[in-house]
């Protein structure tokens, strides 16, 4: 065994407010999606009163994909932001997502099917892997997006490295994820529905109080917007910034590969 590899073993990591051996997180993170993962597009209505769905839109408005494009959807999920884009560019884009988690790519796949859509432009490739690692060449991608999945990649600097890696010269990288509230009165009342209402909601609907109290704590673990920006610029990444949504409870980070 390396030293490197010793070390490795030896680091602890956050999985929500619990500090655990970094080597374990990946498996945790999939046992939360693979239990969340059926009532994972109700929870998200739920949870966000449907905001989530302007939220996902102003990424995509961002994004301004355009025909002809070639764009991976990180941590995709179930398939929403892809099925934004496409739809955006009238089935003359190329959407790969790529999600760790194989129950969430099922759930997508079916969405699709069930709405049918089985094969053609207007389906996404659907890709098993992880976002420390991902399975594309360098420099083969024209746009990376990741909503709502960064803050529960176990390392995420490694996770950046790898979107710069894979984006093309001029490639754009956008990130949406739940963020550092502004207002201090927004935050107190963000907090306590956080706290006292999500864990609920997942008890009532998704019979799975613990994986949302892990969601709700695995938000307040996140860099905050700044420290972001910093990590993105230590990934080689230039012209970054980021914009807040709802008072800042998500925010949209932008960052180019020049």
């Amino acid at each position: 065994m390396t030293d490197q590899k010793k070390k490795k073993e030896k680091q602890t990591t956050h999985f929500g407010f619990t500090e655990i051996p970094l080597a374990e997180k990946t498996l945790k993170v999939r046992t939360v999606f693979d239990s969340v993962s059926s009532n994972y597009d109700l929870m998200n209505d739920m949870m966000s009163f449907g905001v989530h769905r302007l939220w996902k839109s102003s990424l995509i408005d961002q994004l301004n994909p355009k025909a002809g494009m070639d764009i991976i959807d990180v941590a995709g999920g179930t398939g929403d932001i892809a099925k934004k884009i496409i739809k955006r560019c009238d089935d003359k884009v190329r959407v790969t997502i790529c999600d760790i988690n194989a129950n969430m790519l099922q759930t997508c796949r079916n969405k699709f099917i069930d709405s049918g859509q089985i094969s053609g432009p207007n389906i996404p490739t659907l890709v098993c892997g992880n976002a420390e690692d991902l399975p594309f060449a360098d420099a083969s991608v024209d746009a990376y997006t990741i909503a709502f999945g960064l803050r529960n990649i176990t390392e995420i600097d490694l996770a950046l490295k790898e979107a710069h890696r894979v984006l093309k010269p001029g490639g754009h990288f956008l990130c949406l994820e739940f963020s550092q509230v502004a207002s201090p009165i927004i935050s107190e009342l963000y907090d306590k529905y956080s706290f006292l209402v999500l864990p609920k909601l997942g008890e009532v609907i998704a019979n799975d109080r613990e994986s949302y109290v892990y969601l709700v704590e695995s938000i307040r673990k996140f860099p905050k917007q700044e420290e972001l920006v910093s990590m993105l610029h230590k990934a080689k990444f230039s012209r970054i910034n980021f914009r807040n949504l709802s008072g800042g409870i998500v925010a949209i980070h932008s960052a180019w590969r020049i």
